[in-house]
């Protein structure tokens, strides 16, 4: 039964749900495999491994498939995922773009939309979150009845206590808003079950879930300037009230006498660390000719993109920009290490394109503050999934609802 606060399950979780997890988990990444295997693998004995087994057969999670080898004796049955059975849909609430995808219980994409985000309030991204799950569901052709979870991630500060995402950038207005009252609208509309965490807590999980490696048990996904997802113990940690891993600090407030946050040296510089607008200041002197060439002379054409662009293209002025915004973002990343001790840090929200140049000045800010043991455990890496990271993630943290609670 779906849960009131309409949130993915992470805390208080019962050695039950515990042990679905980690018997599903394994028979995705590894299967087809026998009941044996899942028992030495998850150090389960074989005997509920098999009581498991048979419950997701019966619910239509998984398949008895084919027999394996044998050593001598009875030729063991193989398991897998029924993967025509079960689909879930995973929603990026970004701050440019709405992203909607389904993937099946292996986190294989089968359908992905994407619309702009609307340039109001919470209300009007909240109608157009329902027109892309809308078209999602219809370019699909998947029977609603098979899309058992609907997942959202969002970004702002997720308050599961009173139910609502306070929306943190400065230029909407920071405005707060209720998500019970989306996810509510999505349940009664499709007739599907509704999720919503915060997008670098999506994105955490689903870089750690979907990478090839899989003994990654610590990690950090770093959100631009403004959020950190935290995986421990392979799992994601949300805090008290599910607001853990907000990396802003609040010095617009008129109280603390700090100057402007867009100019403050340090502190809040928005999604991408301000380098938009040090580009388009740039921009007017000679320095910036080549960013702007690239923006085609259209100094409000100027993105971080551009900026990526033009230093690759080995422009002084781009990698200058690039450089002192990776400075100020490995401060906290060196910070977070420190307290974390994680064995990846990936950087993503739109940060993973800013190239080598940019990806070296942060290691090696980081490398400089933060304890060398905590250091050299951590690998810092752009992330794998790109601009797909929190649609993905959202949907990796849909299939471990249902398996959770298979």
């Amino acid at each position: 039964m779906l849960k009131k606060e309409y949130t993915f399950t992470y805390k208080n979780i019962s050695e039950r749900k515990r042990k679905n997890l980690a018997i599903l988990n394994y028979i995705r990444r590894k299967g087809p495999l026998s009941r044996t295997d899942i028992s030495k693998e998850t150090g389960i004995n074989i005997v509920s491994v098999s009581n498991y087994v048979t419950n997701y057969v019966r619910k239509g999670l998984v398949l008895e498939w084919g027999l394996d080898t044998s050593s001598g004796g009875r030729r063991p049955e193989l398991i897998k995922l029924n993967l025509e059975n079960a689909y879930v849909a995973g929603i990026d609430v970004g701050p440019e773009n709405l992203t909607a995808v389904i993937t099946d219980l292996a986190l294989r994409l089968k359908a992905k939309v994407i619309l702009p985000r609307p340039k109001g309030s919470m209300e009007d991204v909240f109608a157009g979150t329902l027109n892309v799950l809308e078209k999602l569901f219809k370019e699909s052709k998947i029977p609603l009845s098979s899309i058992k979870i609907v997942g959202m991630g969002i970004s702002g500060i997720v308050d599961i206590h009173s139910g609502t995402i306070h929306d943190t950038d400065p230029i909407r207005g920071r405005t707060r808003s209720n998500f019970y009252n989306l996810a509510r609208i999505i349940e009664e509309k499709f007739k599907i079950p509704t999720l919503i965490a915060n997008d670098a807590t999506c994105a955490a999980f689903g870089e750690a879930n979907l990478s090839p490696k899989t003994d990654i048990s610590e990690m950090l996904y770093i959100y631009s300037d403004v959020g950190c997802g935290i995986i421990i113990n392979g799992d994601i940690y949300c805090g008290a009230s599910g607001s853990a891993g907000e990396m802003q600090l609040l010095l617009n407030k008129k109280e603390t006498n700090t100057p402007d946050p867009h100019i403050a040296p340090y502190g809040i510089r928005g999604v991408d660390l301000g380098i938009t607008k040090k580009a388009r200041e740039l921009s007017d002197k000679k320095e910036g000719a080549l960013i702007l060439k690239l923006a085609g002379n259209q100094k409000e054409q100027i993105t971080m993109e551009t900026v990526f662009a033009a230093s690759e293209k080995q422009d002084t002025a781009a990698r200058e920009i690039l450089v002192d915004a990776a400075y100020w973002l490995g401060i906290k990343v060196a910070y977070l290490v420190n307290v974390f001790n994680p064995q990846v840090v990936a950087i993503g929200g739109g940060l993973e394109k800013a190239g080598s140049v940019f990806m070296e000045a942060l290691t090696d800010c980081v490398r400089i503050y933060a304890y060398e043991e905590s250091f050299n455990a951590a690998r810092i890496m752009p992330s794998f999934l790109e601009k797909d990271a929190v649609s993905l993630g959202v949907a990796s943290l849909g299939v471990r609802e249902l398996f959770i609670n298979a």
